[in-house]
């Protein structure tokens, strides 16, 4: 069998040349799966024109797009390796990674033309060799190439596929609790075992329309998209989340599932109005990230739509837990149990599985768990142990087998759908001379589900808060920026000096 991940589409082409692969909602623009296959191909040979091969890394910076998806299933069909980038980020941000990663191509879109353009003139910071620039030649920098006139020139003839289950197909970067971000490095074969399990868990049939509001970059929305060309899916593609395009698209487009966190579920609800939208297609959405709150799930309920909740990780390569529609009210705040082809565990700090309704921490065992971290060995040893990955999370199980997560051990704040670790933004206020110390909590946001707290002593007491958010801005995504700062005397902190967030926690419940 051949698993290499663009194979998926090759194959799909052979089967259902005819069925609808794509609508690139933003641009209008549709495929069914013969012409996504082709355009597919021209972007293979484009790559392999350049000099790109086998191994090589290749970043992706794009907005949803039919280019971000094409680009995908060629890197992976030339058994290149996909680094896909948060386009949240700043300059700073995206070279650490480009570096760390040795990407060797950059393919971006010309809305991020200012970052690209600064990352050129820093030189040798990267590995850089070609810039690809995806948009009107009008906004193209003079060192890069056109994407379309690159690619336009290839041809579609299928291309050789010479890869290994084992070899590498993305390498997607997540923040880490040291304040640089980790490489999560997936194969063919972890992909492909996402997929799997997935399709053995999930309410997919084929023919289905999926819409996906979720940006690329993230595991939440890539999975999903190669399992539309896997599954035989139309992958309705927005640019970007906006909750009165949902229910327009909904209705149009006849969508039947979709993907939605916690945040813009509730965002989607509070702008539907039954005398203008019709969602009569639509079966499910699906929500992870964060609990979706029990209101939520039954207003939804009452409109027939059901939530399945998820719980996974860009290091499972999405799936772990999965909540099933009858079982959305009744245990509303769990997160279910795990996949068809995933074993979780609620461990002791000792290894022993825990008593019903005990607090342990949560580990996942599966094909698509990740193989490590890129280039970070003793990070990768310390969260694969034995098989199992160590999540980091702490949960409970109940007396029917159901996963309820209860606190994260390593305060990963959960803001938007987006991970953001307290070390990351307490690294950048430190950097501040008027800052003694600092810690960075969670907070309730009923926007944002969570959102960031710093807590600081000053060193100096003309220090405003107004001071320490202008300090951070153009050093953070703006997702991590926190959301207000309070001052304190001192940091409590236990005997080896970290910081006792919980008491922290209680002391600013709120903002």
């Amino acid at each position: 069998m051949n698993s290499n991940i663009g194979y998926i589409l090759t194959k799909r082409t052979l089967l259902n040349p005819h069925n609808e692969a794509l609508f690139d909602v933003a641009q209008d623009r549709r495929f069914d799966y013969q012409q996504l296959n082709a355009r597919t191909n021209q972007v293979v040979h484009a790559l392999e024109s350049l000099g790109v091969k086998k191994g090589d890394r290749v970043a992706l910076l794009m907005m949803n797009s039919h280019e971000f998806v094409s680009s995908f299933f060629a890197i992976a069909k030339m058994g290149a390796v996909i680094v896909p980038l948060n386009w949240r980020l700043v300059p700073d941000e995206l070279e650490f990674i480009v570096k760390d990663s040795g990407s060797v191509a950059l393919i971006a879109g010309e809305e991020f033309v200012g970052a690209v353009t600064e990352l050129h003139s820093r030189g040798a910071k990267t590995d850089l060799k070609h810039w690809i620039h995806v948009g009107a030649d009008s906004s193209k920098p003079e060192f890069a190439t056109s994407f379309t006139a690159l690619v336009d020139a290839q041809n579609e003839v299928e291309p050789t596929i010479d890869t290994s289950d084992d070899d590498l197909l993305y390498i997607m970067y997540t923040s880490g609790t040291t304040g640089l971000p980790k490489g999560v490095m997936h194969t063919h074969k972890t992909q492909m075992a996402a997929l799997i399990t997935l399709n053995a868990s999930s309410d997919f049939s084929i023919g289905d329309r999926y819409l996906n509001p979720m940006p690329l970059f993230h595991v939440g929305a890539l999975t999903p998209a190669i399992l539309t060309a896997y599954r035989g899916l139309a992958h309705i593609l927005m640019r970007a989340f906006d909750p009165s395009a949902i229910w327009q698209l909904v209705k149009q487009e006849r969508i039947n599932n979709a993907l939605l966190v916690p945040a813009m579920l509730g965002a989607c609800r509070m702008v539907y109005d039954p005398k203008v939208h019709d969602h009569s297609t639509l079966r499910w959405f699906l929500s992870g990230a964060a609990p979706v709150p029990k209101a939520l799930i039954e207003q939804y309920a009452q409109m027939g739509i059901d939530i399945h909740q998820v719980y996974g990780l860009t290091e499972t390569c999405g799936p772990a837990c999965l909540t099933a529609p009858e079982d959305a009210v009744r245990k509303a705040g769990s997160t279910g149990k795990a996949y068809f082809h995933t074993d979780v565990q609620v461990v002791r700090p000792d290894g022993t599985v825990c008593d019903t309704d005990e607090a342990g921490e949560v580990l996942v065992r599966g094909d698509h768990i990740m193989t490590g971290y890129w280039n970070r060995p003793d990070a990768t040893a310390e969260t694969l142990i034995d098989g199992w990955l160590h999540t980091g999370d702490v949960a409970t199980v109940d007396d029917e087998g159901f996963i309820w997560i209860q606190d994260r051990i390593k305060d990963m704040i959960i803001s938007g759908g987006e991970n953001v670790y307290p070390a990351e933004i307490e690294n950048v206020i430190l950097s501040h001379p008027g800052v003694a110390d600092v810690s960075v909590i969670g907070v309730p946001s009923e926007k944002w589900g969570e959102t960031g707290l710093a807590v600081v002593v000053r060193k100096d007491p003309a220090v405003t808060e107004a001071d320490i958010i202008a300090h951070c801005d153009g050093k953070l995504a703006r997702f991590k920026m926190p959301s207000a700062v309070r001052f304190i005397e001192v940091i409590p902190r236990n005997a080896s000096g970290k910081a006792l967030k919980r008491e922290l926690r209680i002391q600013f419940p709120e903002l």
